[in-house]
């Protein structure tokens, strides 16, 4: 009794491999094309990833900056104290009611321009105590800040930005220069240091003019306190820090009008939140190009598949199975689309760093724009390969040989 001979288990992996390749190579510039629609679709995906997180990372920046420590109390329009006189507050009483509170400053705004020399400027010009230098953690770049000593001078602290305005290249303003505020003239005690704009704050430190509080009735008649800055003793503490200064400004207001609390943490979850959704935008965007590319990798595997209906009965006639037909041109889809993802991933890449040179940002690679790029684009040409490989595998073997 002869032995029986072993069951054919059609081409292996690699042989499959080689004649996808050998197949995409022989369509010649219609494979170009149609990788040229998945290496931008990839692409897209890629850059539009890293240009959401970039972009997230340089709004969530501005918050850091100042500190997860800091809060901000919005009081309610015009207060008025408990003697029904404009408010007034004392940063000592309410440092020893807020024993969680490091520093803080009650906060006057006004708008006027400046003039250097005959050179105007408009200012935010904000009113408050020493104290709001290190609550709000601003820095000095020459000269000094303001004291305790300073409350009934003419003096001010100038931002960066602003100083440069009133500044020329061979008259620029320096500490101990003077300005003109309304019909008073301030000298200047020191320039701060340019920052990126603390959107907590109430203020734009770079475009303001920081004078005395108690010197603020020489522009404004009847100047109100509208906000109160403060710094936690740590971070940990800047919820308990809030209740305590919120509740102690509670008692000294009239009326029932809320104290609003506004601290680093609390904007941070939000505009997580917010540039998550920004983010999957643009992702659901570039999946878009994506799907654009894939329809025309189904576009060519159908024309292949038209094209090769004669080499399909003749496979099937010497004995290939269905499945052989289909795994070869769903392989040939695969490939293509696989050849456009690593492409379109670099380049990706680069379009997001290049972006992000343009805009001055910090460039770094965004979590899963990688994984999510490359993995789409194979899941897409996964899928519109399977239906012409599935049409294939599905001729028969006399109706293809037929063809001429």
């Amino acid at each position: 009794m002869s032995p029986a001979m072993p069951l054919s288990t059609g081409p292996s992996a690699a042989q499959i491999l080689v004649e996808a390749l050998n197949s995409l190579r022989m369509l010649g510039r219609r494979s170009l094309l149609a990788l040229l629609g998945i290496v931008m679709g990839s692409c897209s995906v890629v850059a539009l990833l890293n240009i959401g997180g970039n972009a997230a990372a340089q709004s969530i920046a501005i918050f850091r900056n100042l500190g997860s420590d800091t809060l901000v109390l919005q009081l309610p329009p015009q207060p008025t104290g408990r003697d029904g006189l404009p408010l007034r507050l004392s940063v000592e009483a309410l440092g020893r009611q807020t024993p969680a509170v490091a520093s803080l400053s009650p906060v006057m705004t006004y708008g006027a321009p400046a003039i250097f020399h005959g050179r105007i400027g408009n200012a935010n010009i904000i009113g408050a105590d020493p104290a709001l230098f290190e609550a709000a953690r601003l820095d000095i770049a020459s000269g000094r800040s303001l004291s305790g000593f300073d409350r009934k001078e003419a003096y001010a602290v100038i931002g960066a930005s602003l100083a440069q305005t009133l500044s020329l290249p061979d008259d620029p303003l320096q500490p101990g220069d003077q300005l003109r505020l309304q019909s008073y003239q301030f000298r200047v005690v020191g320039i701060l240091q340019e920052g990126a704009p603390g959107m907590l704050l109430p203020f734009n430190a770079n475009e303001t003019l920081f004078i005395p509080m108690e010197g603020m009735t020489r522009i404004n008649p009847v100047p109100q306190i509208s906000h109160v800055v403060a710094r936690a003793n740590s971070a940990e503490e800047v919820i308990q820090a809030g209740e305590q200064l919120r509740q102690a400004l509670t008692q000294r207001i009239a009326g029932d009008a809320p104290v609003t609390l506004i601290f680093a943490q609390q904007i941070l979850e939000g505009m997580q939140q917010q540039t998550r959704t920004f983010t999957y935008l643009l992702a659901a965007l570039g999946v878009v190009s994506l799907i654009g590319g894939g329809v025309g990798v189904m576009n060519v595997m159908l024309m292949n598949v038209s094209e090769r209906r004669r080499e399909i009965g003749v496979r099937l006639a010497l004995g290939a199975r269905r499945r052989d037909i289909r795994n070869l041109f769903l392989v040939e889809a695969v490939a293509l689309t696989s050849v456009g993802a690593l492409l379109g991933a670099v380049l990706g890449m680069l379009g997001g760093w290049g972006y992000a040179q343009l805009s001055g940002w910090a460039f770094f690679l965004a979590p899963g724009a990688l994984p999510l790029g490359i993995g789409s684009t194979v899941l897409v040409g996964l899928f519109f390969g399977l239906h012409p490989a599935i049409a294939a595998s599905r001729l028969q073997p006399v109706e293809a040989l037929r063809d001429e």
